[in-house]
């Protein structure tokens, strides 16, 4: 039987860049829709990023506190960076993991590759399970400010279901650690 999905495919008629900072690139696009007719899609370039589920052992899971200046308020999350230009996914886990909690992972799982904003970016986050922590010390960037918890995982669930946290990588990292160290995945 062939296949009978549709193709809902877009062109590129025109792009145009409206912004360019350090980290994202906006643009503005003209396209042609399956139908014929023409459409504008303002979308973000993002470099992606790495995201780490810290855990010291299979109950607990290390999580970073810090102020998030779009929506004026602290936030409870897993470790993730911006993966800089020609650099591995893993490699930035592995530098962010120790500049911003302090240790080093003797064992990495990928656990799965995340687009947390289809609609409007074209960001992909890279998730890792980093086990077997050592404590290296901290080399936080001069303006990164955060604090580093170990919490029970069970804990970092139920701030989950109440809300405290709403992060959505770090949800789903808490959801795959949940199955890992259930022996689950």
């Amino acid at each position: 039987m062939a296949d009978k999905t549709p193709d809902f495919t877009e062109t590129l008629l025109s792009s145009k860049t409206v912004y360019r900072g350090k980290l994202l690139h906006v643009l503005e696009d003209e396209v042609g829709l399956p139908d014929g007719r023409t459409a504008r899609r303002e979308y973000i370039r993002h470099p992606g990023a790495a995201v780490m589920v810290p855990m010291p052992d299979p109950e607990h899971v290390v999580l970073v506190r810090q102020f998030r200046y779009p929506l004026a308020r602290h936030f409870y999350e897993v470790p993730a960076g911006k993966i800089d230009r020609g650099e591995e996914p893993l490699q930035t886990a592995r530098r962010e993991l120790t500049e911003e909690c302090g240790f080093e992972a003797g064992e990495w799982r990928h656990l799965a590759t995340i687009h947390p904003c289809v609609g409007y970016s074209d960001e992909r986050m890279e998730l890792y399970l980093a086990s077997r922590l050592a404590a290296v010390g901290r080399a936080p960037d001069p303006d990164e400010f955060l604090e580093v918890l170990t919490v029970r995982l069970s804990e970092a669930l139920r701030w989950v279901r109440d809300g405290r946290i709403t992060d959505v990588k770090t949800i789903i990292g808490l959801m795959w650690a949940e199955r890992a160290a259930a022996g689950e995945w």
